[in-house]
């Protein structure tokens, strides 16, 4: 297993950039989520500058100097744009390959045939969750958007009744499943066995994803009836092609990455020797920019070659599948920057502070202060690594079973409504084409409903084992 040693934990903890007592940060939460907010819904202003303005304003409020204030926002930005920028151009590129060479038609075609009507929207669960299991949410975001898009468009099915499920499904693992980072760094805080949390974390993700996926979804289409965005589709081929990749090749190709992450999060828990030749090599091999890079190479000769493509046709291919992503990567990089902001200004240490003389059940506590972090930093990962470093004195006199399901609780609570200050709230809402009011109704809801079942099947756990 990777351990996060004491010194990554330390290291999340920082002097805040302000002295503000706690009142005026919880105003000045407020205040900076209601500006960005209204300048976005009100006077229609771009996200990206909305957000921007927001974390100043926010960085003000709290009595932070200016100075710092924009040096959290664009060290934010930065590390944002930086861990999860390329990966999404990669995606983007593997995207564009899969549309222009028929791959994307292949795929779609054939889930088409083979599951329709009422089992659609638990494929598209089924096949999230899969591949989920060693991604990055991210990372599973730019790999099934393509397919969800199109099997909507020309199966002529509500975006939402297709979209909800497989997003459930990729968050539901990310919270809640090892080897994903959050539930690995709250096993180590805690001293959780991994194996037992595995199995547990599978038995509670299952019901999860089929609640808050399937049966959320026929209620979400309802409330926001939209179609696939134009600009995000990929689109026919513009020539008839004289051959398209086959189904087998595709999928190989889209599922590279996916093999190579999960062989890299198996070598870790197999060998857990971070000096032994063959984890150093799959932690490389295995790491998602290697992992989508790779896919992209290989997608090169399995999808554009196959499809008779020139060296030229690829490099247009390549080129021209960037630009569309440029408004996605400065929104999803903006909310990183208004997410740490808010983490430098002290938020999540007030939120710490207020939980301490909290007295209620151990679960139920460790679920509550990933909730209240979560809501305050937008961050999922910084949710689980905060409550469980808190509530790791409670593990001491618990049995194996029941660690684990404070684990499992913490990562639920780190799920709790996403909203403008999460980074995944405007990827999810650019990639859909929503406005932030349907996303909120739709995505923030679902994630609320993955974080509280998750909680409840958790409690259920605890009577019986």
């Amino acid at each position: 297993m990777t351990r996060l040693s004491v010194e990554m934990l330390a290291a999340e903890t920082v002097e805040p950039i302000t002295s503000a007592g706690h009142a005026q940060l919880g105003i000045a939460v407020l205040l900076g989520i209601a500006v960005i907010v209204l300048l976005i819904t009100t006077f229609k202003l771009h996200a990206f500058l909305s957000l921007t303005i927001g974390s100043l304003v926010l960085g003000a409020a709290a009595g932070a100097p200016l100075d710092k204030a924009i040096t959290s926002f664009t060290a934010g930005l930065g590390t944002t744009v930086a861990g999860v920028g390329v990966l999404i151009a990669l995606g983007a590129i593997l995207g564009k390959l899969l549309a222009d060479s028929g791959g994307a038609d292949q795929i779609v075609d054939t889930i088409l045939a083979k599951a329709s009507g009422r089992a659609m929207p638990w494929a598209m669960a089924l096949i999230a969750g899969l591949i989920g299991l060693p991604l990055f949410f991210e990372v599973g975001i730019v790999l099934l958007i393509p397919v969800v898009l199109l099997v909507a468009k020309r199966g002529n099915y509500s975006l939402m009744r297709i979209g909800i499920p497989a997003l459930a499904g990729l968050s539901v693992m990310h919270g809640l499943v090892p080897p994903h980072p959050g539930p690995l760094a709250a096993i180590d805080a805690v001293h959780a066995n991994l194996g037992v949390t595995l199995a547990l974390g599978v038995l509670v993700a299952l019901p999860t994803v089929v609640i808050a996926g399937p049966l959320f979804a026929r209620y979400a289409a309802r409330w926001v009836d939209i179609t696939p965005p134009d600009r995000m589709i990929p689109q026919r081929p513009s020539e008839d092609l004289e051959r398209r990749p086959g189904f087998t090749a595709t999928v190989a190709t889209v599922l590279l990455p996916v093999v190579l992450m999960l062989g890299k999060a198996l070598t870790d828990i197999v060998v857990d020797d971070p000096e032994a030749g063959v984890q150093r090599a799959m932690d490389v091999i295995g790491s998602p920019l290697i992992a989508l890079l790779a896919a992209v190479i290989v997608g090169m000769f399995t999808l554009g070659r196959a499809a008779g493509f020139t060296k030229e046709r690829i490099t247009t291919t390549v080129e021209t599948s960037l630009a569309p992503i440029a408004g996605i990567l400065l929104i999803v990089g903006a909310g990183g920057g208004f997410k740490q902001t808010l983490i430098d200004i002290g938020v999540g240490q007030m939120v710490l502070d207020f939980s301490k003389d909290w007295n209620i059940s151990a679960l139920l506590l460790a679920w509550l202060i990933a909730v209240a972090i979560r809501l305050a930093t937008g961050s999922a990962t910084v949710a689980t690594i905060s409550a469980a470093g808190l509530v790791a004195p409670l593990a001491a006199d618990m049995s194996t079973t029941h660690t684990a399901l404070l684990v499992l609780a913490i990562g639920a609570g780190s799920l709790f409504f996403s909203h403008v200050n999460d980074a995944g709230f405007w990827l999810v809402k650019e990639y859909f084409g929503m406005s932030v009011g349907q996303t909120l109704r739709t995505w923030s809801v679902m994630e609320t409903i993955i974080s509280v079942t998750g909680l409840g099947f958790v409690m259920l756990l605890s009577l019986v084992l």
